[in-house]
């Protein structure tokens, strides 16, 4: 697969990455219905662990927030409101979720949103040499470096993992 050269790729995300100089590989899959980063990291041969899930969530004055978390982990928005200083933190609903975003649940990517919204990170997602995740469309997921998470996006470490599936 060619990698940056396809126009049809080009998302908001992609975009943003691009303009901040940041390298990037290209994965597509067929996107299934709530599979998840099970069926992408399957489809694709990737680690679950790598593959990492974009998640719009809003605290309890409905200010939205994005989690990034593992694949095969889920969050805990208990320790999360606690570790970011918020009352409660619950998900989004679907369409809530797209209007901050501005791209379609199951697509989302922490680049390139529609609203600026603080972005948090499990902290052991930057300890991995690579990461997947959403590259703004559905069935299509990048490859990066970590550190692109803190250093280009500014988002902030949190420890909220609880051992998934």
């Amino acid at each position: 697969m060619a990698k940056h050269a396809k126009h049809e790729s080009a998302t908001p995300a992609t975009d943003w990455l691009k303009a901040r100089g940041v390298a990037f590989k290209e994965f597509s899959y067929d996107y299934v219905e709530h599979g998840g980063t099970r069926v992408a990291s399957a489809s694709l041969g990737l680690d679950e662990h790598a593959t990492v899930k974009t998640l719009i969530m809003e605290n309890e004055a409905a200010k939205p927030l994005v989690i990034l978390m593992h694949g095969d982990c889920e969050v805990s928005t208990k320790n999360l409101a606690r570790q970011i200083g918020c009352k409660s933190v619950a998900p989004c609903k679907p369409e809530q979720a797209q209007r901050n975003s501005g791209y379609m649940v199951g697509g989302t990517s922490p680049f390139g949103t529609r609203k600026a919204m603080p972005v948090y990170v499990q902290k052991t997602i930057l300890e991995l040499p690579e990461i997947y995740i959403n590259g703004g469309r559905r069935g299509y997921i990048i490859g990066i470096d970590p550190r692109v998470l803190t250093e280009k996006l500014g988002a902030k470490p949190v420890d909220v993992a609880i051992a998934g599936h």
